[in-house]
């Protein structure tokens, strides 16, 4: 399997790609705005690329409720960000908006993936980024970003999602992004209890089987806290479990905070993945 991110392609077969995030946010659930200081947030994207980063994804609304955040508001956050980086580093530059407008500036500035935690709402965002020639995140979620959703109600929880994601998927090939270009994400925590998370970790292989490549977006999320018992600032492990879990059922990009771990995981992975590969 091929995944193309801008002009490189990457054989995800037996390795899975590590995606550094990096907010540009005052109130992130995780960071809580440590990083929004520009000199602050260029010297943790410098850390995030010397421990492994394979790219960078950069954030400017975080995905739960919270104060408004204007369109200028976000471009002002991530454009000059990602211009910034894409002067500092030859890697990859994904942005996390579900807003066109902001996914087109950001393009222009350097960034070749849009990741949209919206399921592409805005309907002006995939004819963006197949004009830009960038690729895609397809996100499930329930209602929308930013509006919390505290007791979801599913008939099939793994039925709806992948018919969602495999829709979305479709609209995007449909608007001229290959499908080497176009990635799945399950949306935890997205309009999911933790119950519902954890089957959706627990049944990634199905989202794989759909054909395109996964996405996985647990670090440090509130589900994994309610199976160990932990606060935010202390899930690592579980973390760690869940991409090594992930990685075993097919998932091909991991979306964390912790790159020199998760780089760990992701190159013993590969390694125990060309290894059955040689043996077969």
């Amino acid at each position: 399997m091929i995944v193309e991110l801008g002009s490189r392609g990457y054989d995800v077969s037996s390795r899975a790609l590590v995606m550094g995030i990096l907010n540009r946010t005052p109130d992130s659930f995780y960071d809580a705005g440590s990083y929004w200081d520009f000199d602050a947030f260029l010297g943790r994207a410098e850390k995030l690329v010397a421990e492994g980063a394979d790219l960078l994804d950069v954030g400017g609304v975080k995905a739960g409720p919270g104060p408004e955040v204007t369109e200028a508001e976000e471009m002002d956050r991530v454009v000059p960000a990602i211009e910034a980086l894409h002067r500092r580093f030859d890697l990859p530059i994904s942005v996390d908006t579900w807003r066109a407008s902001v996914a087109r500036e950001s393009y222009a500035a350097g960034a070749v993936v849009g990741n949209d935690i919206s399921g592409f709402a805005d309907p002006d965002f995939l004819p963006a980024a197949a004009e830009a020639g960038a690729s895609v995140v397809a996100c499930h979620v329930r209602l929308a970003p930013r509006v919390a959703d505290p007791e979801p109600v599913y008939g099939n929880l793994m039925e709806e999602v992948s018919r969602f994601l495999s829709e979305r998927a479709r609209w995007a090939v449909d608007a001229g992004i290959p499908a080497r270009r176009v990635m799945l994400d399950a949306g935890h925590d997205l309009g999911k209890t933790p119950q519902m998370s954890t089957e959706l970790l627990h049944r990634a292989g199905e989202l794989v089987d759909l054909g395109y490549p996964v996405l996985l977006s647990v670090s440090n999320k509130r589900f994994l806290g309610e199976l160990t018992g932990t606060d935010v600032g202390d899930r690592r492990e579980a973390t760690l479990a869940a991409h090594t879990l992930g990685i075993g059922l097919g998932c091909r990009i991991l979306r964390a905070h912790d790159v020199v771990g998760t780089r760990r995981v992701a190159d013993f992975m590969s390694a125990i993945l060309q290894s059955r590969g040689a043996m077969a």
